[in-house]
């Protein structure tokens, strides 16, 4: 019984937040992106909000997420590493959107294909693509348009084909 009414208080949620994720002006420029639908976009919204002075210019989105590397350079060395300090629910998000557009949209196949045979692991590969989706997702919300495959990731696939 008390699973059952915890299920259905989950549903009940998940319904509501899609409802009024929907109602968002820009509901339909995140969910126009390949891994994003109401559930995800919704999470994605409420983490990064909708003011668009909050961030100012998409190095510092990517930096928030967690999705840029950090370079340390001394002398003769030079050591790029991944953020560890970052906001931990965008994050997560955005490996699974990443993961997900994988599948979904040839775009970003191809530049985790190309990271791949570049030599990074999945891993390294993965953040690299949500890092790049991070920033057409920065700009498109800048500029009002929805997302556009060959805008992109154009050059990449492209050379993939």
């Amino acid at each position: 019984m008390q699973l059952d009414a915890a299920c259905r208080a989950a549903d009940d949620l998940a319904e509501a937040t899609s409802e009024a994720f929907g109602r968002h002006p820009d509901a339909a420029i995140i969910t126009s992106f390949p891994g994003l639908a109401d559930l995800t976009g919704a999470r994605v919204l409420a983490e990064i909000g909708d003011d668009r002075t909050r961030f100012a210019d998409a190095r510092a989105l990517k930096a928030y997420a967690g999705s840029a590397p950090i370079t340390r350079a001394s002398g003769k060395s030079l050591v790029v590493h991944h953020r560890k300090v970052k906001n931990q629910r965008l994050a997560a998000t955005g490996y699974v959107r990443a993961f997900a557009s994988l599948r979904a949209a040839p775009g970003p196949r191809a530049h985790y294909d190309h990271r791949r045979a570049e030599g990074d692991r999945h891993s390294s590969a993965l953040r690299n693509t949500f890092n790049r989706m991070l920033g057409c997702l920065f700009h498109c919300l800048q500029t009002g348009q929805r997302y556009n495959e060959s805008a992109a990731f154009g050059a990449r696939m492209e050379a993939a084909s």
